[in-house]
C-alpha cells in the first residue's frame, strides 16, 4: 500500500468549479493532508500568473509547494516564486507548425508573463479570456513573435475543424513536439518530450519521492502523461473517457461537487487502500 505524499492537482474543471472557485470543503481536505504531510502540486495549462490567485487561496505562497505551468514547461516554486525548471520550443519546429496552422487559416496563440499574445481576434480565445483573466493583445507580426521563442503554441478553432489540422502536424513535426487537445477547442504544442507528467517527476525528483507515493487527479488529455505516471492517477467523474480508461481510480463526484475532496478524504486522510500495480 501507498502512502501518498505528493498531490498533483490540475486545475480547470479538476480542482476549480465551473465558476472557477475552490470549495470550502476542497480546500479544507487539501489542508488536512497538508498537515499530514502531503506536498501539494498545482499543474495547469496556464502561466504562473493565472495560476496565482489560486495559489494563493490555497496558502501555497507559505508553504514549500511547486506550480507545473504551461503544461509542463515551466515548473516554478509556489513559496518562493523561483523557476526550477524551464523549457522553450525549438524556433524553427514552431515556426514550422505556426505555418502549418497559419495555412490551414487557424489563430495561433502564445502566452508571457500575464498577456495572451494572439495572431488575430476569435471567439476560442475570448473564451480563455474569460477563463484565465489574463489580457489579450493581437500582434500584427505574430510569426515575427514566434521566432523570438515561446513555451508552447496554442491553437483555438472549431474541435471538428482541429482534428485534422493535428493529423497534419502529426505528419510533418510529429517527432519534435508534444501535441494534444487540453480543451475541445484548444490544440496545444510544446516541445517534444515534455508535459505534465514529465514535469511531475521532475518535482519528485526535487522532492526525493518516489513515483509509488504520488498521486495525481485531472480530467482532460493534458492530464494523461501526468495520471500515466503517477503511482496512483485518478480522473474525474466528468473527465473525457479516455482519461477514465487509463486512470486507477475514477471519481464518483465531478469538479461542482467536491470530487477532489473525495479522494483526499478517503485515500489520503481515511488511508483507504488502493492498488497502483
Amino acid at each position: 500500500m501507498s502512502v501518498i505524499r505528493l498531490l498533483a492537482l490540475d486545475l480547470d474543471d479538476t480542482l476549480l468549479r465551473s465558476d472557477l472557485t475552490i470549495s470550502y470543503q476542497t480546500r479544507n481536505a487539501i489542508k488536512k493532508a497538508e498537515e499530514a504531510g502531503v506536498i501539494v502540486v498545482l499543474a495547469s495549462g496556464r502561466i504562473p500568473a493565472a495560476m496565482d490567485q489560486f495559489a494563493g487561496l490555497l496558502g501555497m505562497h507559505k508553504k514549500t509547494g511547486y506550480l507545473i505551468c504551461n503544461n509542463g514547461t515551466l515548473i516554478q516554486e509556489s513559496h518562493t516564486g523561483k523557476v526550477v525548471y524551464e523549457i522553450r520550443m525549438d524556433v524553427k519546429t514552431a515556426l514550422t507548425a505556426f505555418d502549418l496552422a497559419d495555412a490551414e487559416g487557424f489563430p495561433l496563440q502564445i502566452y508571457e508573463d500575464d498577456i495572451m499574445y494572439v495572431s488575430r481576434h476569435n471567439e476560442y480565445t475570448g473564451y480563455d479570456q474569460k477563463l484565465t483573466g489574463l489580457r489579450q493583445v493581437v500582434v500584427e507580426n505574430f510569426r515575427g513573435m514566434v521566432a523570438g521563442g515561446c513555451h508552447k503554441l496554442l491553437i483555438p478553432g472549431d474541435p471538428k475543424l482541429l482534428v485534422p489540422l493535428e493529423s497534419i502536424l502529426r505528419t510533418y513535426i510529429g517527432d519534435s513536439i508534444t501535441i494534444f487537445t487540453s480543451k475541445p477547442y484548444f490544440l496545444e504544442i510544446l516541445p517534444a518530450n515534455t508535459n505534465k507528467g514529465t514535469a511531475l517527476e521532475k518535482v519528485a525528483e526535487l522532492l526525493g519521492i518516489n513515483q509509488k507515493d504520488v498521486m495525481a487527479i485531472g480530467d482532460s488529455m493534458n492530464d494523461e502523461a501526468m495520471l500515466k505516471w503517477a503511482g496512483i492517477g485518478v480522473a474525474m467523474a466528468n473527465s473525457d473517457e479516455r482519461i477514465k480508461s487509463i486512470a486507477d481510480l475514477v471519481t464518483t463526484r465531478d469538479n461542482d461537487d467536491d470530487g477532489v475532496a473525495e479522494v483526499i478524504e478517503k485515500y489520503i486522510l481515511s488511508k483507504t487502500a488502493v492498488s497502483n500495480e
